[in-house]
C-alpha cells in the first residue's frame, strides 16, 4: 500500500446552516459541493482546503453528542497548517472567535494554537 495524503475529514454538525457559515466564511473554506439527501433529511457539503484537501460537512436530524472534554478514545482534534499563526488569530478573534493561547511545541519548536467550531470540535491550527 503506498498512502499518499489525507484525501478528507468527515464532520457531522448539529446545526448544518451555522457549521456551514463557520467553516466557510469564518476559515475560508471553498464550498465545491452541496447536496441535500431527502433520504437521510441530511446536507453533505463538500469543503476545499488550498492543497485539496477536503472537509466533508454533514447534517443528521439529531445526531447524538460526543465526548471532547475530557478528552476520550478517538479522533483528538483537526489540525489545519497555517503560514503565520499571529496572523490567523488576529482574524479569528475580529471574526469572534475564542482562541487559546499561542503555545510552542515542545518538540518541533513550532507554534500552535486551538479553538473549537461550533459543536465543540477541537480546532487546532498549526504554524508553517
Amino acid at each position: 500500500m503506498n498512502i499518499l495524503r489525507t484525501h478528507h475529514v468527515a464532520v457531522i454538525c448539529s446545526v448544518y446552516e451555522q457549521s456551514k457559515r463557520f467553516y466557510t466564511e469564518v476559515l475560508g473554506l471553498e464550498v465545491v459541493a452541496e447536496v441535500f439527501r431527502a433520504e437521510r433529511n441530511s446536507y453533505k457539503l463538500d469543503l476545499r482546503l488550498p492543497d485539496g484537501t477536503q472537509v466533508e460537512l454533514f447534517s443528521f436530524p439529531d445526531p447524538p453528542k460526543r465526548l471532547s472534554y475530557p478528552e476520550a478514545c478517538g479522533l483528538r482534534h483537526l489540525a489545519f497548517e497555517v503560514a503565520d499563526i499571529d496572523e490567523a488569530v488576529a482574524e479569528l478573534t475580529k471574526k469572534g472567535v475564542a482562541v487559546e493561547p499561542v503555545r510552542v511545541d515542545e518538540f518541533t519548536g513550532k507554534r500552535f494554537t486551538f479553538l473549537a467550531d461550533p459543536d465543540g470540535l477541537p480546532l487546532e491550527l498549526y504554524e508553517q
